[in-house]
């Protein structure tokens, strides 16, 4: 259901996009600045609040942080036992950011812990 909506949402985006809907739109070609904490749940809100005046990220942030400049690292490491290395490190971030996000690890989505897991329950 939700790849026929974003199928959807995709296609009347591609629409407008060609009609030209987007061009005079306000603030078009200016970043968006989010002073609002819509996207921050309540409960946390004081602490970002508390974190961002002090010039720091929230930890996923910091973590997300981590796992892009692994992943650009990744792409240009030659030596195959550093980029195992590196690999092994960005799954980790992965876990852990799912973790610190309070979503529930799924191990499908690190298929090489899975076959490592599923590998050990067999033996």
């Amino acid at each position: 259901m939700i790849d026929i909506l974003a199928r959807v949402a995709e296609q009347r985006i591609l629409e407008a996009l060609e009609k030209g809907e987007f061009e005079k739109l306000e603030g078009a070609g200016k970043p968006f600045v989010f002073e609002d904490e819509t996207f921050v749940p309540e409960d946390l809100r004081a602490a970002y609040r508390v974190l961002k005046n002090a010039g720091c990220i929230p930890p996923e942030l910091e973590i997300r942080k981590e796992i892009v400049t692994l992943k650009d690292l990744i792409n240009t490491i030659d030596d195959d036992k550093e980029r195992l290395k590196k690999i092994r490190e960005l799954n980790f971030k992965l876990i852990k950011f799912e973790m610190v996000r309070g979503r529930p690890l799924r191990l499908e989505d690190y298929p090489d812990y899975q076959n490592k897991i599923e590998q050990k329950m067999i033996e």
